[in-house]
């Protein structure tokens, strides 16, 4: 391929990095990838990959506990923890050299560079690694990701991260989590799961805030009825201390100082850009008032020379999200096109117990704006949900009464990643409500609790009975 003569630097090689870098290679620049740590990034090494793997030995359990009701006798689930992590270690290990795309970024041309260390920009077109290698560009793409915010208390340094949680050597006997988004819920599900005495700490009025409120009571209530505290509308953390068991956080509610002790506290309260790292002001790129790289919607900085994408970028923080702007800061940086990264539908979820999911608008922003119908189907009236015994949950479809426009679908229970997916495409490809009510899906399937939600909706919308066609999707 005959080379643009445009040298481009992409710095962090998680999806958005290595998206970008095969692009602009693809492009015709001389493309660069470098990373300080191992090829695939947090998505690889520290998000997704060992999580999903994690939640996964989580799920097994669950199910064993069925075997009986089944009919099958085993002997009672064990959990070796050393050899779950040796596990988890070769799904990484797979992940990076087959399924984060290294291949075909190898094959576009991008010259690959591990294991710099820290990166910091001596100028605009220039950055210096700890390995005192140097990388000069005339364009730059930031993808760095986040690290985790910590908390700004006394005593705070005792408090692990979620990555410490992630890379245990044994599994502890309680543990406090504090904040309960959807980091903070990974971890309290996941080690819940694996016998762990958990605490959950939310400092807001609900847990999961950022889904529709629904999800959050239901995922809650869940939470309580599998053994885990959860502590909503908290306090303040004043301070945290170390005993001879662990350590021990002290905090205020309505004025009156409260305690709760663990082996283990894991603070799960956001991420931000390593700016000050990546000496970022000797480019001139500038932060927002989270801390985060400030971009347009090019994906372009405050720099001419440098664009950013992925989760250095404050947006969703999600894997697809991040390939998409990788992608669009390429194709401006190379060739200018000015195109957008589209974000307009995207399908989120995550692999607690229960699973939950959601894409468009809750209900509250829906009724901001549009007058709405809202309908829910329920797993324990799903025959494929009764087969498996996973009976907890629901699917709830918000729509427009207008134009029977599908605005939002939610879920909570086994398989709602998958579910919400399927919403997604529907939503994508302009269905009503009622067209996606007369899609036949396979019976029985989890998929089928969106179409008895489709179908309720089209007959509450027609003013008719819902009852009869409910029974027959079911």
């Amino acid at each position: 391929m005959m080379r643009r003569g445009v040298d481009v630097l992409v710095v962090g090689a998680g999806p958005a990095g290595v998206t970008a870098a095969t692009r602009a290679a693809a492009l015709g620049a001389r493309t660069t990838l470098a990373t300080s740590g191992d090829f695939g990034g947090m998505a690889a090494n520290d998000g997704p990959v060992p999580v999903r793997t994690l939640a996964h030995a989580a799920r097994l359990l669950r199910e064993a506990r069925q075997l009986a009701a089944y009919g099958v006798d085993v002997d009672k689930p064990n959990l070796d923890y050393g050899r779950l992590l040796n596990r988890t270690a070769e799904v990484i290990k797979a992940a990076r050299t087959r399924s984060t795309l290294r291949p075909q970024a190898e094959a576009a041309g991008v010259v690959i560079r591990e294991h710099l260390g820290n990166l910091r920009f001596v100028d605009s077109h220039k950055l210096e690694a700890a390995t005192g290698e140097e990388f000069t560009a005339d364009r730059i793409i930031l993808c760095p990701g986040g690290v985790a915010r910590a908390l700004n208390v006394p005593g705070a340094e005792l408090a692990a991260s979620h990555s410490d949680a992630w890379s245990l050597t044994s599994v502890p006997r309680s543990m406090l989590v504090i904040g309960a988004g959807a980091t903070g819920l990974q971890v309290a599900s996941v080690f819940n799961a694996f016998g762990t005495k958990v605490k959950l700490f939310q400092a807001g009025p609900r847990i999961i805030p950022t889904e529709d409120e629904d999800v959050s009571a239901a995922v809650a209530a869940a939470l309580v009825a599998a053994g885990v505290e959860v502590r909503e509308d908290f306090g303040a953390i004043d301070r945290f201390e170390a005993t001879p068991d662990g350590v021990r956080m002290f905090f205020i509610k309505e004025g009156k100082e409260c305690e709760a002790a663990a082996a283990l506290a894991v603070a799960a309260v956001g991420w931000r850009v390593d700016g000050a790292a990546l000496n970022i002001t000797a480019a001139g790129v500038e932060t927002d008032p989270k801390g985060f790289i400030r971009v347009d919607r090019h994906q372009r900085t405050t720099a001419p020379n440098v664009w950013a994408a992925g989760d250095a970028t404050g947006g969703l923080m999600l894997v697809p999200q991040a390939i998409q702007e990788g992608y669009t800061a390429a194709t401006n940086a190379v060739i200018n096109a000015g195109i957008s990264a589209q974000h307009e539908i995207s399908p989120i979820g995550s692999f607690t117990d229960p699973e939950y999911a959601q894409v468009g608008l809750s209900e509250a922003a829906a009724r901001a704006s549009h007058d709405v119908e809202v309908a829910f189907a329920r797993f324990e009236d799903m025959t494929r949900a009764i087969i498996d015994g996973r009976t907890i949950g629901f699917c709830k479809l918000v729509t427009d009464r207008a134009n029977h426009r599908i605005l939002g679908c939610h879920v909570v229970g086994d398989r709602a990643v998958d579910v919400a997916q399927i919403a997604a495409i529907a939503m994508a490809g302009g269905l009503t409500v009622d067209q996606l009510a007369r899609l036949p899906l396979s019976f029985p399937t989890y998929a089928g609790i969106l179409a008895r939600a489709a179908a309720t909706a089209t007959y509450r919308l027609s003013g008719q009975d819902s009852s009869a066609v409910e029974a027959a999707v079911a």
